[in-house]
């Protein structure tokens, strides 16, 4: 239940990007539908595997979904995904323009037949110079000046270390579908919706660091200088790390006053953000030398007596048992009759108060014959399909009869 309940999508994509935007849309009520090939979306045999098909990645974008194994390849299977089409709100992919002709799903087709269909095309670039181009998070990490910051910042190009590309414009599409369905709810419209990684990573990346570019003629060089500072990371203390954020003047008054050095919050380089912002590499190296002196827990007593926000720099494997996110019941807990018991963080937001539920992830084909009779075929046309490899269920990905 959730407030997308009666949304129907259609889901072509894979790896990352575009599943990610259908477990958003999944996680808010929709019926999410993946239509995978016969040997299932890449992520399945990614990361550590107790079962086949349902590798860690898998799990991480494609909770609470059904899924339709179809070798698309055979005309049998495009006339059942026409079929199913004919009863989507939502159609999306991640595919290359001939290879959508070739299914009979391009835009102009699909539109043409189902004007209210929101149809999502989710590309590396628009149409220009690099269209068509392959689009992987490392290379629009690298094209769209996300590794450039890691430079700036005092080190060396790099990747950040998580598939920022991916995740974000994976939300950027799930929103820009939102947005369509709402103008349907409008006009009756669908909508042709199109979502590329290159310009959605430029936009984000410069929210901040466009900085003087913003004028004409520019004021400066791009780039906010408050997050490209070199000394810009968790604090050390005494005996391990803080993140702690000083930022506004009675922050910095306050956190003077308490390592003994009040005269710094008169310095005309530290009085207020404008000349913080122009001095804050200084500004920074200076504030370490002064909490490196005390121990983390002095540090985050000390800032929640001064009101100073600051916390504790977890680990990965913290998570798990943040007393926040324990009260809250952020990590949800499922069993599953072969593997277990599984672990999934939930989803952030709450409606009325309540976080939608989260459902395991699908095995490959688990839902192949029910759709295929929703989309019209009889139980006799729908073993042929099974007989003849066009669908696959998961009794043939695991080997059984």
């Amino acid at each position: 239940m959730g407030p997308l309940q009666g949304v129907r999508v259609l889901d072509l994509s894979s790896v990352i990007f575009g599943p990610l935007a259908s477990q958003v849309l999944a996680d808010y009520g929709a019926e999410v539908i993946k239509v995978e090939p016969p040997g299932g979306d890449s992520t399945r045999h990614t990361g550590p595997m107790p079962e086949p098909g349902m590798a860690a990645m898998f799990l991480g974008s494609n909770r609470s979904k059904k899924s339709l194994a179809l070798d698309l390849k055979r005309p049998e299977a495009q006339r059942a995904l026409a079929a199913l089409i004919a009863t989507a709100d939502v159609f999306m992919h991640s595919m290359r323009p001939q290879k959508l002709a070739s299914l009979g799903v391009a835009p102009e087709v699909l539109r043409a037949r189902h004007p209210r269909l929101v149809y999502a095309s989710l590309l590396g670039f628009l149409p220009g110079p690099y269209a068509g181009r392959p689009a992987y998070d490392d290379v629009i990490q690298g094209m769209s000046g996300l590794a450039d910051l890691m430079d700036r910042q005092g080190g060396e190009a790099r990747y950040l270390p998580t598939i920022a590309a991916d995740k974000t414009c994976g939300h950027i599409a799930a929103h820009a579908i939102l947005a369509a369905l709402w103008r349907r709810e409008r006009t009756g419209q669908g909508a042709f919706v199109e979502v590329p990684m290159f310009e959605s990573m430029v936009g984000f990346n410069l929210v901040e660091h466009f900085y003087g570019q913003h004028f004409e003629p520019p004021r400066s060089a791009p780039g906010y200088p408050r997050v490209l500072a070199p000394w810009r990371r968790p604090y050390r203390t005494a005996d391990g790390l803080v993140a702690m954020m000083p930022y506004t003047d009675l922050h910095w008054q306050r956190f003077f006053a308490e390592v003994g050095a009040p005269e710094h919050a008169s310095d005309p380089r530290f009085a207020d953000i404008a000349a913080r912002t122009a001095h804050i590499a200084e500004l920074l190296e200076l504030a370490s030398t002064h909490v490196v002196r005390r121990s983390t827990a002095y540090w985050l007593a000390a800032c929640e007596r001064l009101e100073i926000p600051a916390a504790p720099v977890a680990r990965l494997d913290e998570l798990r048992g943040d007393a926040h996110l324990v009260a809250t019941g952020f990590f949800e807990e499922l069993q599953d009759p072969a593997l277990g018991t599984m672990r999934f963080p939930g989803v952030g937001v709450r409606f009325d108060g309540q976080r939608p539920p989260v459902a395991m992830p699908p095995r490959l084909g688990e839902h192949t014959r029910v759709l295929l009779a929703e989309a019209g075929l009889d139980a006799a046309q729908i073993q042929a399909l099974v007989e003849q490899g066009v669908a696959i269920t998961p009794q043939q990905t695991t080997g059984g009869a």
